[in-house]
């Protein structure tokens, strides 16, 4: 199974999200653009996961969300990977509010993924929301400038998704797991929620 670990933007910040989106879309129809149901807030990627090792894997991720507080979050700004104005070959909407939290969400979840024998990339966290492909890479200055200023609503998210990414099914992405975010909201963790 390929996996990652996500939080989804609310309906209200995906509208904002798209209005944009089409503004881009409308001046470079040909980056591969990514679709709102696409649109998600990656914590961890996981790559490919044995099915052996899905319940320590979910025990350790569900435990450490339940460590950590609801985030109030919104998107703001764009950005591509690489970054600097080059030639670049990922675009994203950036976050804003407590992005501290959410990096320490983030590693928390890369520690008790690798605590299980699950390899995860060590590399800087940088929150975002990919709406944007490019191949080969190419300098995405305009395109950026066509989205305009972004800038959502707060919102709070209050859950993590444990994914699973099905290259070429219609519903490429499936939710194995949901866990609540736990620390504030009560001291009862929160059962886990298998979903199809």
């Amino acid at each position: 199974m390929r996996l990652f670990a996500a939080l989804d933007p609310p309906a209200d910040v995906v509208d904002a999200l798209r209005e944009a989106v089409d503004r881009g879309r409308r001046h470079d129809p040909g980056l591969r653009w990514s679709g709102p149901r696409d649109w998600h807030l990656t914590l961890v990627f996981l790559g490919e996961v044995d099915e052996e090792r899905l319940p320590a894997l979910t025990d350790a991720l569900g435990g450490e969300v339940r460590a950590h507080r609801p985030l109030c979050l919104a998107a703001h700004g764009w950005g591509t990977f690489p970054p600097g104005g080059g030639r670049s070959s990922v675009l994203w909407a950036g976050l804003d509010g407590d992005t501290e939290a959410l990096g320490a969400l983030a590693d928390g979840l890369r520690a008790a993924a690798a605590g299980t024998g699950v390899p995860v990339e060590q590399r800087p966290y940088v929150p975002h929301i990919t709406v944007a492909r490019s191949r080969p890479a190419r300098d995405l200055t305009d395109t950026v400038r066509a989205l305009g200023p972004l800038r959502s609503r707060m919102w709070r998210a209050h859950e993590v998704r444990l994914v699973e990414s099905r290259a070429g099914k219609e519903d490429r992405y499936r939710t194995v797991r949901t866990w609540a975010l736990g620390w504030g909201t009560d001291s009862t963790p929160s059962p886990e929620r298998s979903t199809s």
